[in-house]
């Protein structure tokens, strides 16, 4: 099983769907007494929860950037005068904003 996409990165559709996945290869072992399907749904599990969290964590992050490349762009039009730039810097600190609030690992 990979646990991220071809390009290596953490992806939380991938990781949301071995967490699941496990879940009900484990349920099968349960049911039917078969331990290595228990024990190879449980690992499954843990790999998908773990894939999903760094994606989660990575997408937080991309978000922060993009928060404080935003608040310096909104600042630098401001004191320069140019409002195209000022807007872009508050649309991208939104963005991040954003992003940030989907991707929070506390919640």
């Amino acid at each position: 099983m990979s646990s991220t996409t071809n390009n290596n990165e953490p992806n939380k559709t991938s990781g949301q769907f071995h967490s699941t996945k496990g879940n009900v290869v484990e349920m099968v072992g349960n049911a039917t007494g078969w331990e290595s399907w228990q024990t190879s749904g449980r690992e499954e599990h843990a790999q998908g929860e773990a894939e999903y969290k760094a994606a989660q964590v990575k997408g937080y992050a991309e978000g922060g950037v993009d928060r404080l490349g935003g608040k310096k762009d909104a600042v630098v039009g401001a004191m320069t005068g140019d409002r195209q730039q000022e807007a872009a810097g508050n649309i991208r600190h939104d963005k991040g904003q954003a992003q940030q609030n989907i991707n929070d690992p506390t919640s």
